[in-house]
């Protein structure tokens, strides 16, 4: 019989046999650790101060002192760049800067919220009249700037609804209109100071306060009044707490209004949800200083 010849096996394929080597899978990423929220409310508090301290505040009007151009319920955006900055620009007014660091000259015709004094610890809103060397007087009820009668020209009456937030100064100003609507008339004028800033003010008719001293505005301080000139607490007055607010140093000064960007006539009510837009002023909203 004949034997089956001894096969020689074929040399295994190295490359087949042996397994490639297995890639490294990438590093893992590391997970980001979300922030606690307790750590979120101290940036979002951190980012509010430095808003509100830098660049914009919300503020509102308490009275009628700035009528008409700003009515009692209006709030609006102070900028809090354009005169530098002091304690006075911080929240709670912190003492963190000793002076007022980039410091800049308001314009007459500003309109300015600040800290009144002596107690310094109330925001008020006026317009700048006077600024360092003006030399400032009332006679007759018409301003005068160094010895100059500043421009006042009798325009329409400036017309505002009964509210809860307006009530008129006397029966004198009250009027009911032909659909019944309660309003108040005051007497408007138009001045025009040196340099041509044009606004309106309120004249209700000879109070003490329409004739005073020539005021000297020395360097540091402002002379501010409220265009609503007989129902103003302003630099016409002695700086009493809870009264006038005499020569305000310019390191009192919190920022320029800029925008009035809510207004209501204060008949909102929390519980009556369509109230909150019955009361809202809309016509006012939007309007630039």
């Amino acid at each position: 019989m004949t034997q089956p010849m001894n096969e020689t096996p074929e040399p295994a394929n190295p490359t087949a046999a042996t397994p490639a080597p297995a890639t490294p899978p990438p590093p893992a990423k590391k997970q980001k650790k979300e922030d606690s929220f307790p750590v979120f409310l101290v940036k979002l508090v951190l980012i509010v101060a430095i808003f509100r301290s830098f660049f914009f505040s919300p503020f509102n009007i308490p009275s009628e002192s700035m009528l008409p151009r700003l009515e009692n319920g209006d709030y609006l955006l102070a900028a809090k760049w354009p005169y530098g900055f002091s304690k006075y620009s911080l929240p709670f007014s912190l003492p963190l800067l000793p002076k007022r660091i980039f410091a800049s000259q308001p314009n007459r015709g500003d309109v300015v919220i600040f800290k009144a004094p002596p107690g310094n610890d109330v925001d008020y809103i006026k317009r700048v009249i006077g600024v360092p060397g003006d030399t400032v007087q009332m006679i007759g009820g018409v301003l005068h700037l160094n010895g100059k009668a500043v421009p006042k020209v009798k325009i329409a009456d400036f017309v505002i609804r009964v509210s809860a937030n307006t009530e008129c100064i006397s029966p004198d100003f009250a009027v009911t209109e032909a659909d019944g609507t309660q309003t108040c008339h005051y007497p408007q004028f138009q001045e025009t100071l040196p340099g041509g800033k044009t606004y309106n003010v309120l004249d209700l008719g000879y109070r003490p306060q329409d004739d005073t001293p020539p005021v000297v505005v020395p360097e540091g301080k402002l002379f501010l009044m409220g265009d609503n000139r007989d129902n103003s607490m302003d630099s016409r007055f002695p700086a009493i707490e809870g009264g006038g607010i005499g020569l305000v140093p310019q390191d009192n000064l919190v920022g320029r209004a800029t925008i009035v960007m809510w207004s209501t006539d204060g008949s909102a009510n929390w519980f009556l949800p369509w109230t909150w837009f019955t009361a809202l002023r809309w016509n006012r909203i939007g309007g630039m200083f």
